[in-house]
């Protein structure tokens, strides 16, 4: 349970937050920004229309109102701004815009507490790693005595989540050692209070980890079996986050994508790992997880802003490989991105094509059809040969297919 002093604090501030969402101005209509300088009074009402959109997550009203000269950084009477309020929701999207329009990274809230202890209390591994790149302070300790890591601990829940979180802090290097001023507990010991099996069990290794002759092979090991703890303690001895073997040029990302190794995927790309990274065959992680077809493992390269429109190394997208090889779940997701699906590789190849064509006409490969025509795949787009979907799927015999294609 979290603290109950504190949990109370929280809601009353929680209440505060929502009174004043409730009392905000009207949002600024769609129109240019203004060129006039903005009045105390007018900087007021941006700046409190600001945070209205940050609670709401509002990315588009949120980047208008800063072009109309809103403050990332100004607070309101509970010590919160736009800024803070992206570190401790989890909004990732919104704390690269606060981070772009000047935030102020080392800024504090009303507990003296940074957007990252503010973030880890939450779990939110991303926005934690992310603020971790900006450089700030890991072991800031707040009023009441924690550091992130403790809050993460104390705060937290034993979960996949908070175990990123967890990691991610280890691995750039958090204080392992150090007690909270009030409980006298290090992360550790805390984790061992809280009953929290899994935590303890990463805090431990860390603490226990010897030093190591060469991080960066030790990475690339821990990407290919899954080890998260072994990696984060890798990254923590000074491994280089895209260190690559010398044979197949894979990062670390790659190989955990490979090996779909989802939870040191979750760490690689909290800490900034390149998911557009080419190995010896030009291909990249986020265009292989198309080949193994892993939706978790898709879900975790995203946060890392894969450039969707890089081909893999036939000149297809990811759905290529997951519509030869029947992904379908995997193609219901892709298919919600910004993908070309009528992309034609260079086999002379779309995806529909790839489909019928390598596929066996079965449930999979006729719901894989289903989903690309429902997302705007073109059945008239004939491969190199000038053969259509229909038509190969009437050499074959895939009748169901065929019904779907309009035969």
């Amino acid at each position: 349970m979290r603290d109950p002093f504190r949990r109370r604090t929280l809601a009353v501030l929680s209440l505060a937050a929502s009174l004043s969402l409730l009392a905000a101005c009207a949002p600024a209509p769609h129109t240019a920004p203004s060129t006039q300088p903005s009045t105390p009074s007018t900087q007021k009402a941006l700046d409190e229309q600001l945070r209205d959109a940050a609670w709401a997550d509002d990315i588009g009203q949120a980047a208008e109102l800063i072009r109309s000269g809103a403050d990332v950084n100004a607070k309101d009477s509970t010590q919160q701004s736009a800024y803070l309020i992206a570190t401790s929701e989890g909004y990732l999207d919104l704390l690269h815009l606060t981070i772009k329009s000047g935030a102020a990274i080392d800024d504090k809230d009303n507990w003296n507490g940074t957007g990252l202890i503010r973030a880890a209390e939450r779990g939110h591994g991303l926005v934690t790693g992310a603020l971790i790149q900006e450089g700030i302070d890991l072991d800031h300790v707040n009023r009441i005595g924690y550091q992130a890591i403790h809050e993460a601990v104390w705060f937290g829940q034993d979960d996949p989540e908070y175990a990123t979180t967890v990691r991610t802090l280890i691995a750039a290097g958090a204080e392992l050692d150090r007690v909270s001023e009030s409980e006298r507990l290090t992360a550790l010991q805390m984790a061992d209070q809280r009953g929290f099996v899994g935590l303890h069990s990463i805090l431990e290794t860390a603490s226990k980890a010897e030093p190591m002759a060469d991080p960066d092979a030790e990475l690339l090991a821990a990407a290919q079996s899954g080890d998260a703890d072994a990696a984060a303690i890798a990254l923590r001895a000074g491994a280089d986050l895209e260190t690559r073997d010398p044979d197949l040029q894979q990062t670390p990302l790659m190989r955990a994508v490979l090996a779909d190794r989802v939870s040191v995927a979750q760490l690689l790309i909290a800490m900034g790992a390149d998911p557009d990274a080419f190995d010896y065959r030009q291909d990249t992680p986020w265009v292989m997880t198309g080949v193994t077809g892993s939706v978790p493992m898709l879900e975790a390269l995203l946060p890392g802003g894969p450039d969707l429109s890089i081909p893999n190394r036939r000149g297809g997208t990811p759905a290529h490989p997951a519509a030869e090889r029947g992904h379908a779940e995997y193609i219901a997701r892709v298919t919600q991105l910004d993908i070309d699906v009528n992309r034609v590789n260079l086999n002379g190849w779309t995806a529909l094509l790839e489909a019928v064509v390598f596929g066996d006409g079965g449930p999979a490969h006729q719901e894989i059809v289903r989903t690309l025509l429902e997302n705007g795949a073109d059945a008239d787009i004939r491969d190199a040969n000038g053969i259509s979907a229909l038509e190969h799927a009437r050499d074959r015999g895939y009748t169901e297919i065929v019904a779907l294609l309009g035969g």
